[in-house]
Formats: C-alpha cells, structure tokens, sequence
C-alpha cells in the first residue's frame, strides 16, 4: 500500500519533455494534517492553517511541485479534483478541499513549461494505492543536490520514499531531494552530492544575502544558489492532536539533518507536511522517531534511483 498506511493514495504527473512534474497525496477521510517548515527559503499553501497556530485540522491532498512559485497553481488543480469528488471540509454551503502545497525549485530555462492546474488534477487522476515510483518522476523529476561550490557542479535528486514501523505504528515518508547540500549515506558518507574538486570554495563570500559591496568580494552573483529544498509529506496511522502533529512534523525535520549535509540553510526552503489517520494510538515521540527514519530512508532512495539529466548526471556513488 502507498507509503504503509491502509487509504493513502500516491500519484505523479512528469512532463513529456522537460524535467519538472508534480505528486499528489490524497488522504483518506478524516485525516488531521501538519506542516513545519524550517528551511530559510520556503514556498508553500496553507502552511500557516496547518501549523501550530492554525485552527484547521482536516486535510484532505499534499501536492508537492516544480516550477518554483508557480507550481503552487497545481494545488488549484487538487482542489477542482476534490470538489469534483465531493470532498472537503464541511462549511454547509459547500465542501471546501484543504490542500497543503509545496514547490522545489527546478527552473532551467525562459519560458519553459511549469506544472499548474492541470498537472495537478492529472496527478490526482493517476493516485493510487500502489508503491509510488522513485527518482526522476514527478516532483522529483528536475531536482538536482550538491550545490554549496555552486550548481554546476550539482548532481541529479528526485523523489523518494521509505517507510518505518515500530511499537505498532506505521509512518511512511515521500520527499523530493533537492537541497543545497550533499545526501549523505547510513554510514556518513557521500551518497550523491557535489562534483567539485576539493579546491574549488564552498559558500563563498559573495552568496551571502548581506556580502559586503567591496571588490574583495567575489563575483558569483550567477552561481548564487537561490533555490534549493527538500520537501515532503509524511502519513501515519497514529492517533495524534493537533499540536502533536506539528510536533511530529518539525521532530520528522532532524531526518533532512541526517541524510542532507549542510541541512536547513539560507537557501533551503525544506518544508515537511504530516497526515495522520487517526486509527492507532501513540506517543508524539514514537511518531516523531519513526517519522526522523522514514524522512532519512526517503532522502537516500530518491538519490538511488535517480536518473541524470542535461548538466546534472547521476552520482555514481548512488549505484553502489
């Protein structure tokens, strides 16, 4: 079943010919969402709703983009899919769909396609029940890691997902890799990440948002890394409150700090979504335990099972 819990739904939409897409994950009735951002550089749909000061607790989609701040159009698209299907909060008048967004950043060229409404609904036409696939697809399918001594030297992410069990609990994880940062391996080692020689600077001067205007400071204005994350949406079957939800969601965050070196930077929007289904109780820590695991394991396989594209190849440490 879609990331271990009975319900869930999982679906992509990758465009024919260029590296962008988008994935959806469509809860069962009655989930209670979460989000926790805490990355410097976020874009995100409904983030404040479902934190620790929102009010709302039903959730009903999670859609994770490319296209930078465009492809929060794509939740437009989730929302005409759930109204559709009539489901949503019940406001008498009518049935509104809560759905969390988020959006790497996976922009190449002018005027190139990014996912909008469309791809949204699409992506939510083709949510299933099965295993999601991993890699290049979806949202995964422009993302790129390793850029701290600039992006050319980056190598291919994507999408992954994991899943963790433990003391009769189940949280299951689907992130899009696409940080600043390396991915590190479950022995710290380099998974996939930069292709710089190890002469060439890492966060040199001229990147900082408040460098000073002198001509010692490099020139790197071009290779400024200004759009990086790691986003993702994690589902259990535990039995939470709202407060511990959000707890869960910001606690599941140390799983990025685990698999991404350096983690939650300046230029780093990472951004994490929780829907819990309600079905099993258990303690916030459990959950946030097992959701640090399944965050790490998803971060790890969408490096595994990427696929290199123009510029960006797929790191030959991730095959091994």
């Amino acid at each position: 079943m879609a990331l271990g819990v009975h319900g869930v739904r999982v679906g992509c939409w990758t465009h024919a010919t260029h590296h962008t897409g988008c994935t959806v994950i469509v809860a069962p009735g009655g989930a209670l969402g979460a989000a926790a951002v805490r990355g410097g550089a976020p874009g995100t749909r409904e983030v404040a709703a479902l934190g620790a000061t929102g009010s709302v607790r039903e959730c009903h989609a999670i859609v994770l983009s490319g296209g930078s701040a465009f492809g929060l159009a794509t939740a437009d698209g989730v929302v005409d899919w759930c109204e559709a299907r009539g489901i949503g909060y019940d406001k008498t008048v009518a049935r509104i769909p809560i759905v969390g967004g988020a959006i790497v950043f996976d922009l190449r060229e002018p005027g190139a396609p990014r996912p909008g409404r469309d791809a949204g609904w699409a992506a939510c036409e083709a949510a299933t029940e099965d295993d999601p696939p991993m890699g290049s697809v979806g949202v995964g399918a422009g993302c790129t890691v390793g850029k701290a001594a600039g992006i050319r030297y980056g190598s291919k992410g994507g999408q992954g997902w994991d899943v963790a069990r433990g003391g009769g609990v189940t949280v299951g994880a689907l992130v899009a890799v696409n940080p600043l940062g390396d991915v590190l391996d479950e022995q710290g080692a380099v998974l996939a990440g930069s292709r710089a020689p190890d002469d060439v600077a890492r966060f040199p001067l001229g990147w900082a948002p408040t460098a000073p205007d002198t001509a010692e400071a490099p020139a790197v204005a071009d290779e400024a890394p200004d759009g990086n994350t790691v986003i993702g949406c994690l589902v259990t079957d535990a039995r939470l409150t709202k407060p511990d939800a959000v707890r869960a969601a910001d606690l599941a965050h140390s799983g990025i700090a685990r698999a991404v070196t350096p983690a939650h930077t300046t230029f780093d929007g990472d951004a994490l979504f929780l829907l819990a289904t309600q079905r099993v109780p258990a303690t916030v820590d459990l959950v946030a335990h097992l959701g640090a695991q399944a965050v790490a394991g998803a971060i790890r396989a969408g490096v595994r099972h990427a696929t290199g594209i123009p510029g960006f190849p797929a790191d030959p440490r991730a095959a091994r």
